[in-house]
């Protein structure tokens, strides 16, 4: 039988297959995906071959498909090896908030520029707009411009008040859409508010530290009742890349991508080089100061996030 991995919790995968019927199953004996050493061989999204048990109650998956693309992170900051988040996926659409708790531009530079590394098109959903006071909505608006002029696509929501949930729904209709943020920027709320019957698990942000609860505790898939699916992930507190070379670092930024072959040498680090297109860019306010440092930072590979800048 052939299926779709809808959930992975350790040794247990829950395949679903074209008729709905829903499968527990195991891996037959090890796997490891060519190409890339990870602590979960088999993901969320990933389409698979399983033979069931004398039982019909088991599956043994037998064969992994070849993916169309992957998200994925270095497992632990001390660990060489990676943890693939989601499979074959459309969209990464990453929840931010700039307050309660706040997402640093790090962290959204690490997703996209992952994203960018896997050719799946991003959007960023600002959350909690209710909450934002003068002074932060006016940061908002610096911060979506950045994005917008590297040609990211923003909206700003409210699960509370209902601000541009249509916009949001219409975002994720007929996709495949990897939901994807810190923990307590409202993932699983806005979820719930597009598709009540969900009921999935939502945590309180800590009075002490303003920062989010882990309620998800592992990646699933959920089928939307307007068509196309959405992957709820558990809060991600730091992300570390993997699989990176320095060099192509600045390709996974579209405003650095637009200008580097414009560079007096073609293998420009666009750090100290004369006449380096990206650096005159910076210096005229074409990139973002904030998106040239986290360049930098993934760069001299300095790419975990302390909570604490930008």
């Amino acid at each position: 039988m052939t299926g779709k991995v809808i959930r992975s919790t350790g040794s247990w995968h829950t395949v679903s297959v074209e008729s709905g019927e829903i499968f527990q199953c195991k891996l037959k004996g090890r796997f490891r995906v060519r190409g890339i050493r990870t602590t979960n061989p088999v993901a969320v999204g990933d389409k698979v071959d399983f033979d069931l048990q004398d039982s019909r109650d088991m599956g043994v998956i037998t064969k992994i498909h070849a993916r169309e693309n992957y998200i994925i992170r270095r497992a632990t900051k001390l660990s060489s090896e990676s943890h693939i988040i989601a499979a074959n996926i459309d969209q990464l659409v990453l929840v931010a908030t700039l307050v309660f708790p706040r997402t640093s531009t790090g962290f959204i530079d690490r997703m996209l520029v992952t994203a960018e590394a896997y050719h799946i098109p991003s959007v960023l959903i600002f959350n909690k707009i209710d909450l934002f006071p003068e002074h932060i909505l006016e940061y908002l608006d610096e911060t979506e411009k950045i994005y917008r002029d590297a040609g990211y696509r923003c909206l700003r929501v409210s699960a509370v008040s209902g601000a541009g949930m249509t916009e949001f729904k219409s975002i994720l209709k007929e996709k495949t859409s990897l939901i994807s943020g810190h923990s307590g920027v409202g993932k699983s709320t806005l979820i719930n508010k597009l598709e009540p019957g969900l009921n999935l698990k939502i945590k309180e942000i800590s009075s002490c530290h303003l920062k989010g609860q882990h309620a998800t505790t592992f990646a699933e898939m959920f089928p939307l009742s307007f068509g196309g699916y959405i992957i709820d992930t558990p809060g991600i507190k730091e992300f570390g890349l993997t699989n990176f070379n320095r060099q192509e670092v600045a390709e996974r930024f579209p405003e650095m991508r637009e200008l580097m072959h414009k560079c007096h040498y073609n293998n420009c680090t666009h750090i100290h080089e004369p006449g380096c297109e990206v650096m005159k860019a910076v210096e005229s306010g074409k990139i973002a100061p904030s998106r040239y440092e986290n360049y930098l930072r993934i760069f001299h590979g300095r790419d975990w996030d302390d909570e604490k800048r930008n």
